[in-house]
């Protein structure tokens, strides 16, 4: 089984990919973990794309690429893989049907409104406990004590601006895969375990 999951900055694609991965042992095929992966084993590739890193430059589409097809030539692969992170544009998904057919495209839905409310009034930890304004609203955190802070990049104008980026960049990316008979799209505005509900019921077959 081969799945690509989409969704805006804050859909809850991490939830759910974590669940569909125990569930269906499948591997989890993240392009950023493959990407640093490459740059601590110093590989030519990796060497390639932190030169763009360091100056602060988008890694171009055909490491990328070349990256990911790496990752999924490997042997956790096999059995299938859930790909995160990847395709982010049609350029990308263009280059990834010439190395794969995937079996599930799914698209988790969540209004933007949701989305910036989610995202910017998430508090971490340096505990690694997360906490949401709208549930806790405490400034320390409750497993370690210790003060909570704003990620720089959950502040509502840096969400809007990554949102606006995925609408421009990534979102033709639903209309790509749903003129191929791919696309399957789950209402993300729901619990977690209820949006898991949904994208189980797609990958058995039941919708």
């Amino acid at each position: 089984m081969k799945i690509i999951l989409l969704g805006a900055p804050g859909a809850g694609k991490g939830s759910q990919a974590a669940k569909i991965v125990s569930d269906f042992g499948i591997a989890h095929v993240s392009t950023g973990d493959a990407l640093r992966a490459n740059i601590k084993a110093q590989t030519e590739l990796g060497k390639f794309a932190k030169s763009f890193i360091d100056k602060g430059q988008l890694v171009p589409d055909d490491v990328v690429v070349k990256i990911v097809a790496d990752r999924i030539s490997q042997p956790d692969c096999e059995k299938g893989f859930l790909l995160d992170g990847f395709p982010r544009t049609v350029a990308q998904a263009d280059a990834l049907a010439k190395l794969t057919d995937v079996d599930y495209v799914i698209n988790i839905d969540v209004d933007f409104d949701a989305i910036v409310n989610r995202i910017s009034g998430r508090r971490m930890c340096v505990c690694g406990e997360t906490y949401h304004v709208s549930t806790y609203d405490k400034d320390v955190c409750a497993k370690c004590g210790k003060p909570l802070y704003q990620r720089d990049d959950d502040n509502e104008a840096t969400v809007q601006k990554r949102l606006s980026v995925y609408q421009e960049q990534t979102a033709p990316l639903i209309e790509y895969y749903s003129a191929r008979g791919k696309l399957v799209t789950v209402d993300g505005n729901k619990s977690i375990d209820a949006v898991y509900a949904d994208v189980k019921d797609v990958l058995n077959g039941n919708r």
